[in-house]
């Protein structure tokens, strides 16, 4: 399970004072919808708080009912926390890695209070960003900051995945969430991208060839 370690130790080398947000993302593999991103700062120095989110751990490893549970738990007792979204027609004109970061670069600018301290879930930093931060590879389920921001981000896009299928009922995006299933490609296949699938990805490309 995740813990507090890499945060405890930001707040040992910087400052008890110190605001430690997590951020990770969703959707990035998928051929449909937006890249979402949120960020999360958690009651470091409330263990009564930080109790209430025991549960939480790696979206991926959780169950959809217990994410959304937990989602709740988290937006209930996180000090700050934000979500964000860059749509497909973003993707397309800046390309995956830059819409990931813009997407975690706003929803970090929507936190209140702002961080001092940024954990992001993967290899990278998001350079455009003038705050110290730390890239944790597999951080979801090291940190519990970054566990509570992978939940936040697939429970969100899940949701607006769920809408978008309403819109456009014939890929049946709720059940897959733009992901590339079988389903999906066959849909696509059939009917053709929608305005929400990622034109320049190669799947959905070769359709348009």
């Amino acid at each position: 399970m995740p813990d507090t370690i890499f945060e405890d130790d930001i707040c040992r080398r910087y400052g008890v004072g110190w605001l430690v947000a997590g951020v990770d993302e969703a959707g990035r593999g998928a051929l449909a919808g937006p890249v979402t991103a949120a960020a999360v700062i958690l009651p470091l120095g409330q263990p009564d708080q930080l109790a209430l989110l025991s549960r939480v751990n790696d979206s991926k490893q959780l169950r959809a009912p217990v994410r959304v549970a937990l989602a709740e738990l988290v937006r209930a007792h996180a000090l700050a926390s934000s979500v964000a979204h860059v749509g497909a027609a973003e993707i397309d004109e800046m390309g995956i890695w830059a819409a990931t970061k813009l997407a975690m670069k706003q929803a970090i600018a929507q936190l209140h209070p702002p961080p001092n301290f940024l954990l992001i879930d993967g290899p990278w930093q998001v350079a455009s960003i003038p705050l110290p931060q730390q890239a944790l590879v597999r951080g979801d389920s090291l940190s519990l900051s970054i566990a509570a921001a992978s939940i936040l981000a697939k429970v969100s896009r899940d949701q607006l995945m769920r809408e978008l299928g309403e819109e456009y009922p014939l890929y049946g995006l709720a059940q897959h969430k733009g992901y590339g299933t079988a389903a999906h490609t066959a849909a696509l296949a059939q009917h053709g991208p929608s305005p929400i699938h990622r034109h320049s990805f190669a799947p959905i490309r070769q359709t348009l060839v």
